[in-house]
């Protein structure tokens, strides 16, 4: 009598029981990772995009103030800040508007009269990237 031996599977099958879940659970930790860089990209991209508006509404505020200047040479002296500036109209409306459009926003302006030579910094804090200036000279003649 030549009998085979029975080979026993069920031992081969209990190492296999739970590698799906365990397959299962690594696809979801590099998902939840992937997950996770999308959010801290879109913080970065939302923080990169609000100091880029803060620049171009100082930009936009400067050159704006700049053509008000140009345009009434005769008063530049009048822009200096201060009490000078706090009496000219023009001036004054543009210093609040620095105040109001800017987060924690000032502006210094120095303007000679005699020489036409206008030096401006605008500045503006936020609490996530501190405070940013916007230098402006210009000559106008």
């Amino acid at each position: 009598m030549n009998k085979k031996p029975h080979i026993s599977r069920k031992p081969a099958a209990r190492r296999q029981r739970g590698v799906a879940l365990v397959e299962a659970l690594v696809g979801i930790l590099i998902f939840a990772f992937g997950i996770i860089g999308l959010v801290g990209l879109q913080v970065a991209m939302t923080r990169a995009q609000g100091s880029a508006k803060y620049r171009a509404d100082a930009a936009y505020l400067s050159s704006q103030v700049l053509g008000n200047m140009w345009a009434d040479r005769a008063n530049l002296a009048s822009y200096n800040t201060g009490a000078a500036c706090d009496a000219h109209a023009p001036c004054s409306d543009f210093v609040q508007k620095v105040e109001s459009g800017l987060p924690a926003g000032a502006v210094e302006i120095s303007a000679t009269a005699a020489t036409g030579v206008v030096s401006m910094t605008l500045t503006w804090s936020t609490s996530a990237e501190g405070t940013h200036s916007h230098v402006v000279s210009s000559s106008i003649n």
